[in-house]
C-alpha cells in the first residue's frame, strides 16, 4: 500500500513497551476521525500533535490500524490542546488542577512560557519561583529527551538507551553521536556493539576508521568480562577483534598500541604471555594480591586462654569439634586472613559459629557479609546475627554525575570492624573482592568461607578459587562429612556428583528423589503437579517453600516457559487481581518475581514502615503486591522491604517460580525442583547439577531423563578462565 501522511491530536493511548517504545494510540485526525496508530512512538501523550508517515493495515483482531514508519512531534497548539496534553502529568508537578491554571493564565503561548520563560509560571496561584523553574526545567528535559527518542528509534536503537545516554550527555547527545557514536558502548550505557556500530555506519563510520577499531578492541575486553575473563592473551584479542571488525590483524596491532599509550589498556607478560587488560581489572588484581598477602602476614598474636574459649564456644553450640574444625577456629584467632573451604555436610557453618563465639570472648567486634541477600539472610538464620550483602556493607550507590557504581566505604573511609566473615565467598568476583579488600582497616582479620566446586562468579575471575590454588594463604580444608550429614542423601550425593560418580536415584527412602520424563512437555507437567498438589498435600511443603530450577532459559524445560506454566497453575488470573504485561511476561498481583540487576539508587521502605533506605540487589526474590495503572507502578515486598517500580523499571524484574541454576546460587531452600532435559554441554556440566543439589535443604527431586543427569556428572570441564590473581599471588603482589 501506498505510503500516507496523517496529522492529528493523540486522544489516547491504549498500549507502550517502556523498553522499546512500541505503543498503540488513538489519533484524532484534522478530519475529525478517531483511528488507530500503532508503531515506536516513544512516550506518547494525550494532546500531542503527530505528523506521521505509514501506511494502512487490517489486523485479525483489532481491524484497520496505521502503521507509523516516520513521525514528527507537533506541540499542542490551542488552548484546549496544551491543557489535555499537560493533564496528562507528562511533566512532574502538573497535574489536572495546576495544567487549567497555567492554561487559564497563558492561553495559547503557555509552552513558549514553559521553555523560554519558566519563571513567569510564579505567576500562577500556587506555584512558587522555585517550583516554576524545576516545570520548565522538566520541560526542556522532555523535549530534548523526545527528540533524541525519536533520533534512536530512526536507527533502530532503544527508547531505554536514548534516556541514559540524555542522562549523562544532555542536549549535545546528537552532536556527540555524530562525532562518535560508539559513545554509546561506555560503561553506564553498555550498549550492544553490532546495534552502535549499524548505527555509526549509517552516520557515514568508515570500517577501517580508527574509532570503530579501537571500539571493536575494547568490546572484546568488556564482552569477555561477560565470560569471567579478567584480560586476554594479545594474539587472541587481535584475531577475535579482527574477524568481528573483518579489518586486518595490522590495524588491529596498530589501534591496540594507541590505546596501550594513551593507558586506556595495560599490557603485562604473566606466565611468559602477553596478555591485556582494562586498566580497573588490572589494578583489582594486583592491588587485591598485595592487600590478601598484608592480611596473611600481620602479626596476631594467639590469645590467652585460647583452650578455654574453645571449650566455651562448644558448649554454646552443643557440638565436639572435629580436628578440621577446631584448627580452623584456632587460626582465626591468630591470622589477619583465613580461607575455610568444604562441601556440603562439612561443618562450615559450625565453624562460623565457634569463631563468632570465640571473637565475642576475645572482644573482637565481628561483621557478617555474604554476596547475595538471600545468602546474607541465611546466614543471619543460621548465626543469630545481622549479617548483610557485601554491597551494603561497603554502601554501594551510583555517583549521579558519571553513572558510575561507587562505595562508600573504602581506604579512606573503611569498615569500623576488628574482624569480616564473609560467607559464599565463590560467588565474588574480582572487583568485588577488590571492592571489600579497600575497605577493610587494617589490623582487621577477614575470614573467607566457600566452596570453589560450585559455580564460578557471574563477574570476571574467580578469586576463592585462585587464593587456594595459590597455595601461599591460610586454609582450612573441610574433608569430613558428620554422621548427622551422612543420613542425607542430598548431601551424599552432592559429594557423588563432584567426585563425578552417578547420584543414587533409586533410594526412595530419603530427601533426594529422581522422576523419569518422556519429554519435554512432560517435564513441565510433573513439576506443575509437583508444585500444585503432590508436595502441598502429601508432604506439606507450601509452593512458595518449593523453588524450580532449570540450567536454561529456553525449551519447554526452561525458564521462560516453565514460569508462564507456573503462574497459570500458582497464580491465575482472577478479577481482584490487577496486572501489567511487559515484554513476554505478564506480571500479576501475587507472582512471586526476582530482581535481576544491582539496583543501588532505588528506594524501599520497611513493611511496617520503620525505616527508609535504597538499594535492591540481583538475586533478591519477592512478591508482587499491588499493581496500580493509574500511577504507573509495580510494589514488591522483599521479605520485610516494600518497592514501588515505575513501570519504565519492570526490565529489573523476572518471575522466580523457576529460576536458572545460576540464578539460586547463595540461596537455600525447603525443597528443589530440578529440570534436567537435554541442552546445551556448556550448561549441562557438573558444577550446575552440584550446585543445584546442594540449594536443597529437605527435599532434593530432579524431573527429566536420566541419560542427561549421567551426562552432566561426567561433564566436568568448566571453562577456563584468564585470571591472573594466582599468579600475582605467587610473585608477592607483582
Amino acid at each position: 500500500m501506498e505510503m500516507e501522511i496523517i496529522q492529528g491530536v493523540i486522544t489516547a493511548v491504549v498500549f507502550q513497551n517502556y523498553d522499546n517504545g512500541y505503543c498503540v494510540l488513538r489519533l484524532k485526525t484534522q478530519a475529525d476521525q478517531q483511528i488507530t496508530v500503532v508503531g515506536t512512538i516513544p512516550l506518547p501523550t494525550p494532546g500531542e500533535r503527530l505528523m506521521v508517515t505509514g501506511k494502512w493495515s487490517n489486523h485479525s483482531s483489532y481491524g484497520p490500524q496505521f502503521e507509523a514508519e516516520f513521525l514528527e512531534r507537533l506541540m499542542p497548539q490551542t488552548s484546549s490542546e496544551i491543557l489535555s496534553y499537560l493533564s496528562g502529568r507528562v511533566i512532574k508537578g502538573i497535574g489536572p488542577k495546576f495544567a487549567a491554571r497555567i492554561v487559564d493564565r497563558f492561553g495559547e503561548n503557555t509552552l513558549q512560557i514553559m521553555e523560554r520563560q519558566p519563571e513567569r509560571l510564579a505567576e500562577v496561584a500556587g506555584i512558587s519561583l522555585s517550583k516554576a523553574k524545576a516545570i520548565g526545567e522538566e520541560f526542556r528535559l522532555q523535549v530534548g529527551l523526545r527528540h533524541l527518542m525519536e533520533f534512536f528509534a530512526l536507527h533502530q536503537l532503544s527508547a531505554e538507551l536514548a534516556v541514559k545516554a540524555y542522562k549523562l550527555y544532555g542536549e549535545n547527545t546528537i552532536e556527540l553521536m555524530y562525532d562518535d557514536p560508539y559513545l554509546l558502548m561506555d560503561p553506564g550505557l553498555d550498549a550492544p556493539f553490532g546495534a552502535v556500530d549499524q548505527f555509526a555506519i549509517s552516520l557515514g563510520i568508515a570500517g577501517d576508521d580508527p574509532r570503530r577499531i579501537e571500539a571493536g578492541i575494547l568490546f572484546e575486553l568488556r564482552y569477555n568480562l561477560t565470560a569471567g575473563h579478567s584480560f586476554l592473551p594479545q594474539d587472541k584479542l587481535i584475531a577475535a577483534t579482527g574477524q568481528l571488525l573483518s579489518v586486518s590483524t595490522d590495524a588491529v596491532q596498530l589501534r591496540l598500541e594507541a590505546l596501550l599509550e594513551s593507558q586506556r589498556l595495560i599490557s603485562r607478560q604473566l606466565a611468559g604471555i602477553t596478555v591485556t587488560y582494562l586498566p580497573e581489572l588490572y589494578e583489582a588484581e594486583v592491588s587485591s594480591s598485595r592487600r590478601l598477602l598484608e592480611l596473611a602476614a600481620f602479626p596476631h598474636r594467639a590469645a590467652a586462654g585460647l583452650d578455654k574459649m574453645l571449650r566455651i564456644a562448644a558448649e554454646e553450640s552443643g557440638v565436639r569439634y572435629s580436628e578440621q574444625q577446631e584448627a580452623a577456629i584456632r587460626a582465626a584467632a591468630q591470622s589477619g586472613l583465613l580461607l575455610v573451604t568444604g562441601g556440603p555436610g562439612t561443618g562450615k557453618t559450625t565453624i562460623i559459629n565457634g569463631i563468632l563465639s570465640m571473637f565475642d570472648q576475645m572482644g573482637v567486634r565481628c561483621m557478617l557479609a555474604a554476596p547475595t541477600g538471600r545468602a546474607a539472610k541465611r546466614m543471619t538464620e543460621v548465626t543469630g546475627r545481622d549479617a548483610s550483602t557485601i554491597h551494603r556493607l561497603l554502601e554501594a550507590g551510583i555517583d549521579p554525575a558519571s553513572g558510575d557504581l561507587v562505595f562508600v566505604k573504602d581506604e579512606s573511609n573503611p569498615l569500623k570492624a576488628d574482624a569480616i566473615i564473609v560467607d559464599e565467598f565463590s560467588m565474588v568476583d574480582i572487583q568485588l573482592l577488590y571492592a571489600l579488600i579497600r575497605a577493610i582497616p587494617g589490623k582487621c582479620r577477614l575470614i573467607l568461607v566457600g566452596d570453589p566446586d560450585q559455580l564460578p562468579p557471574v563477574g570476571p575471575g574467580f578469586p576463592f578459587s585462585d587464593m587456594l590454588r595459590s597455595n601461599v594463604l591460610p586454609t582450612v580444608r573441610l574433608t569430613e562429612i558428620f554422621r548427622q550429614a551422612q543420613e542425607s542423601l542430598i548431601v551424599m550425593n552432592a559429594h557423588r556428583v563432584n567426585q563425578g560418580q552417578m547420584p543414587q536415584l533409586r533410594d526412595v527412602k530419603h530427601d533426594f528423589f529422581f522422576l523419569n520424563a518422556r519429554s519435554e512437555e512432560e517435564v513441565g507437567a510433573i513439576i506443575a503437579g509437583l508444585c500444585t498438589t503432590r508436595l502441598p498435600e502429601r508432604m506439606g511443603i507450601p509452593p512458595e517453600q518449593i523453588q524450580v530450577l532449570t540450567p536454561t532459559k529456553k525449551g519447554l524445560a526452561g525458564t521462560i516457559s516453565l514460569n508462564k506454566m507456573l503462574q497459570a497453575k500458582l497464580n491465575p488470573p482472577a478479577p481482584n487481581k490487577r496486572e501489567r504485561a511487559f515484554g513476554d511476561f505478564i506480571f500479576r498481583e501475587g507472582d512471586r518475581v526476582m530482581q535481576i540487576r544491582n539496583n543501588y539508587d532505588i528506594l524501599w521502605k520497611k513493611t511496617d514502615g520503620s525505616t527508609v533506605g535504597t538499594g535492591i540487589f540481583n538475586g533478591d526474590v519477592g512478591i508482587v503486591r499491588a499493581v496500580d495503572p493509574a500511577m504507573e507502578q509495580l510494589t514488591v515486598v522483599f521479605d520485610d522491604r516494600e518497592v514501588d517500580y515505575d513501570f519504565t523499571q519492570l526490565s529489573e524484574l523476572e518471575p522466580a517460580y523457576a529460576m536458572t541454576v545460576h540464578k539460586s546460587q547463595g540461596s537455600e531452600y525447603r525443597a528443589v525442583i530440578l529440570a534436567a532435559w537435554n541442552g546445551s554441554p556448556y550448561l549441562l556440566n557438573r558444577s550446575i547439577l552440584y550446585t543445584a543439589i546442594t540449594r536443597a535443604r529437605e527435599l532434593m527431586i530432579i524431573v527429566g531423563r536420566e541419560d542427561t543427569v549421567a551426562a552432566m556428572t561426567q561433564n566436568g570441564k568448566v571453562g577456563r578462565r584468564y585470571s591472573g590473581l594466582k599468579l600475582h599471588l605467587q610473585q608477592k603482589g607483582e
